[in-house]
């Protein structure tokens, strides 16, 4: 039925996908918040991992620089400046868990058997070995995207100063 090849690209994809998904178990499972911001570092570096598994070297330095790093790092800095407090614990809704639990597997396994049951189209052979896809992302960006680029860095620049105005009110 497992018809897998252990080779090094499939244990690097086994470490980067228990690394993503016990990261965000973890993210969701912690109470405090700064222990939050590192699991979400850490499935952050575990996509990165992901994309230079698909030969996306630039999505990954990109991945690394931008969110494990810059994100993360402001998210710091947002709950420094705040004043936050832990709230309080909330009495453990058993039946709740226990009825998650048992949608998430049976989500879990109505997705696996799915997958294992679609045919997927063999992987198209890259023409050229020595293809820049950065440059083919910086093309396409500056000009076929360029107004959604700019969309989105103005929306940024509006969290960032909303952030800033949370933070400002929180400390007077």
């Amino acid at each position: 039925m497992f018809n897998i090849d252990f080779s090094g690209e499939f244990v690097a994809f086994f470490v980067f996908s228990v690394m993503i998904i016990s990261g965000a178990v973890l993210m969701v499972s912690f109470t405090k918040v700064v222990h939050m911001v590192v699991s979400l570092a850490a499935v952050f570096i575990g996509v990165a991992g992901m994309f230079i598994l698909l030969n996306a070297e630039f999505l990954a330095f990109v991945q690394v620089l931008i969110y494990a790093g810059a994100v993360s790092i402001l998210m710091i800095f947002g709950i420094m400046m705040t004043k936050h407090q832990e709230a309080e614990t909330e009495q453990p809704r058993t039946m709740q868990e226990t009825l998650t639990a048992i949608g998430a597997l049976a989500l879990f396994g109505i997705l696996f058997y799915a997958i294992r049951q679609s045919d997927f189209p063999e992987p198209q052979a890259v023409p050229d070995g020595t293809a820049d896809n950065t440059m083919a992302i910086g093309q396409a960006l500056f000009t076929s995207y360029v107004v959604p680029f700019e969309l989105v860095s103005v929306l940024l620049t509006v969290a960032f100063i909303g952030a800033i105005v949370l933070a400002k009110k929180e400390a007077d």
